[in-house]
């Protein structure tokens, strides 16, 4: 007769052996069963990776059992015991245990990194459930919409950020993480009003594992900025403002304020140097200085760097600034009235409203640092002249 604790001890080890016993409602996957009842079937299925001595494994297991037989007739709930299984998990690229995957798209799996409860699993899987019916990649939560979120992926990641002239800001999210979901519409809301400014992108750790084992995330959501040039994780900040669309929005504007370059002032030497200035902006500030002959080298410098000054103060507002010598664009000056009272002077110009204002006070600092202080606010609506764009050009209103 064998001695009751060997046979004790037999019995722990073949339990822990199976780990799920054949009662339960997880099934058994082995290579040999594995495409017929997983990647050849319609079903969704959710898939563990164990080995039977981890702890981790061991302490998931009722969870585990309580998944399967609470999704019982929806999803397919199996295990995969990596101890007997080698070939198979090592095909998976399984690595550490408990791994899981949900086979929904059964070519590309989506891993499951979550916690390790049986409703935080449920959720993914009903999203990944969602997404199969709709036709989509399971696993995102927020693919396919139509938003200015950047959707952000492993293989595009750094193509779009690094080194990008832009700056970003970047969400690394849970599809089943309720502060994910909360903050969704607010990030949308704040990707909209940045357009043309700052990119927001949205990363989901749970299907991107490489990204966000790059930058070593380990709580939903976390936000990542990077300013323009970027090259690695290494150059990412963290954000650490509000969670409302206004919070984001304000946050970015002032890293935005902080990283855009003062503005070139451009010489006006051809039609497309003027267009470049006044079309692709929302104002352009003309300034036309007086002939070298009147006024010599120093003299010239004096007011372009009163310009580059300015352009600097104002360097957020994305204007155009050029110049040009007195009466070597007469056309323009005439189009805008310039010239008139001499040398130097100036005119600002909205492209889109086809409107313009000229400088009536001193060509100095403060006197123009007031009227485009002044102007910020008026966007050029007091003078109704004309000016507008042709194909060929700029053309002149009928005088």
């Amino acid at each position: 007769m064998m001695n009751p604790i060997v046979l004790g001890l037999l019995l722990t080890v073949v339990s822990v052996h199976c780990l799920y016993p054949s009662h339960s409602d997880v099934v058994k996957l082995t290579v040999s069963n594995f495409d017929s009842k997983v990647i050849n079937s319609d079903e969704v299925w959710i898939v563990e990776y164990y080995a039977p001595w981890c702890g981790h494994c061991q302490s998931f297991k009722d969870e585990y059992m309580k998944l399967a037989t609470t999704l019982k007739g929806v999803v397919k709930v199996g295990a995969v015991n990596a101890d007997e299984e080698q070939s198979l998990s090592s095909s998976h690229g399984v690595q550490g245990f408990p791994t899981i995957k949900i086979f929904s798209d059964k070519r590309n799996p989506t891993p499951y990194n979550g916690a390790r409860t049986a409703d935080a699993i449920i959720d993914v899987t009903l999203e990944a459930i969602r997404q199969k019916v709709k036709g989509g990649k399971s696993g995102g939560g927020r693919k396919g919409s139509k938003n200015a979120v950047v959707e952000l992926t492993d293989s595009n990641f750094a193509k779009l950020v690094y080194n990008s002239e832009e700056i970003w800001l970047v969400e690394f999210f849970a599809p089943w993480c309720g502060h994910c979901k909360n903050l969704a519409p607010h990030w949308e809301k704040a990707a909209s009003e940045l357009e043309g400014k700052v990119k927001l992108g949205a990363v989901d750790a749970t299907v991107h594992q490489s990204i966000a084992s790059e930058f070593n995330i380990r709580g939903y959501p976390t936000i990542k900025f990077f300013s323009p040039g970027s090259r690695s994780p290494s150059d990412a900040q963290e954000y650490n403002g509000g969670r409302t669309a206004e919070d984001i929005v304000n946050w970015a504007l002032s890293k935005y304020t902080e990283n855009v370059p003062p503005p070139e002032i451009k010489q006006i030497v051809s039609e497309a140097t003027f267009k470049e200035a006044c079309e692709d902006h929302p104002l352009c500030i003309v300034a036309v200085l007086p002939h070298i002959l009147d006024c010599q080298s120093s003299c010239r410098n004096n007011y372009l760097d009163i310009l580059q000054k300015l352009g600097d103060k104002y360097k957020q507002k994305v204007w155009g600034w050029i110049w040009s010598e007195a009466v070597a664009q007469s056309d323009l000056e005439n189009v805008l009235e310039i010239g008139g009272f001499g040398y130097p002077a100036m005119a600002v110009l909205n492209a889109k409203k086809m409107k313009y204002s000229l400088l009536k006070g001193p060509f100095s600092y403060d006197g123009i640092n007031e009227f485009l202080r002044d102007l910020s606010y008026e966007v050029c609506q007091s003078n109704s002249s004309q000016v507008k764009f042709a194909a060929g050009g700029l053309e002149l209103p009928p005088r």
